[in-house]
């Protein structure tokens, strides 16, 4: 199943993407931590709809679409837990998973416009797979932490450098209003064989500058739920970045590095889990 929001009368509302378009289903779930906490009952919801004579639908290009998951309690990320991407940046290969976090004002959607401050200079993409929590979560084992997931979606964790290392602390470059793109939507666990054997990738005005597979990741889907499990208490709709490849900008030799611009169009795409489309503009 493949769960979405989308703007209704200026309001984001979770729906459920099908063959026939997109269903509303706020009436019943208002909101998306609803949907996924109560989401045994989607399956029936979802069968009622396609099989009524009235159109529940909604056209798929009619609509602007939010953040896969528009209100989660957390935004944890992961740095460096990708090998290459380790060594592109020369850094040591870490003991421990690197954390930091977004917050809520940095969500954007799919096919969103992401206006950067006319100061930032060093814009640059990451993309990643984001874990999507569907239960509560305190001190879970490995083993545990797969009945903890709810789903997957595709992210770009969008970072301004020069902000980002102005201190110790990455928190300014990575929290710009709209710099966690995340979508186009959710794909629950069930449609995904292994996601640690998912290819990503992301392209800039279709140059491709990230092309790996998520089994170079350093710590797994299911390491990274135990591990902050066993420090923070995980809820539905915590979402978790689990880190980017080699190829983001900062990583290019050479004198000019390829950060984003105006104009910019970036592409996340995850096997699976569909393309997210940013485009940058400046304020």
């Amino acid at each position: 199943m493949k769960l979405l929001t989308f703007y209704k009368e200026g309001r984001l509302q979770p729906g459920i993407l099908t063959e026939k378009g997109i269903l509303d289903i706020s009436g019943a779930y208002p909101t998306m931590i609803e949907a996924i906490e109560r989401h045994k009952g989607l399956d029936d919801f979802l069968d009622f709809a396609m099989e009524a004579e009235t159109n529940f639908f909604i056209e798929l290009h009619k609509t602007k679409l939010g953040p896969s998951i528009d209100c989660p309690e957390k935004i944890i990320c992961v740095g460096l837990n990708y090998r290459q991407h380790a060594i592109e940046s020369g850094m040591a290969v870490p003991d421990n998973p690197i954390l930091f976090s977004k917050f809520r004002n940095s969500l954007s959607g799919d096919k969103n416009i992401v206006r950067i401050p006319s100061e930032a200079k060093q814009v640059d993409y990451e993309a990643e797979l984001a874990i999507i929590i569907g239960k509560k979560a305190c001190k879970v084992s490995e083993v545990e932490a797969e009945d903890v997931i709810f789903g997957y979606s595709a992210a770009n964790d969008l970072s301004e450098r020069s902000f980002q290392f102005r201190t110790s602390q990455w928190l300014l470059g990575k929290n710009l209003d709209g710099f966690c793109p995340i979508g186009p939507y959710i794909v629950t666990k069930d449609e995904i064989e292994d996601s640690d054997k998912l290819r990503i990738k992301c392209t800039v005005n279709n140059e491709v500058r990230q092309d790996s597979n998520t089994n170079d990741m350093i710590f797994k889907c299911k390491a990274l739920v135990s591990y902050i499990s066993h420090h923070m208490t995980l809820t539905p709709g915590d979402v978790i970045l689990t880190g980017t490849p080699e190829g983001v900008a900062m990583g290019h030799g050479g004198e000019v590095q390829p950060w984003l611009k105006a104009g910019d169009e970036v592409v996340v795409e995850i096997e699976q889990l569909g393309r997210l489309t940013t485009y940058i503009q400046t304020e």
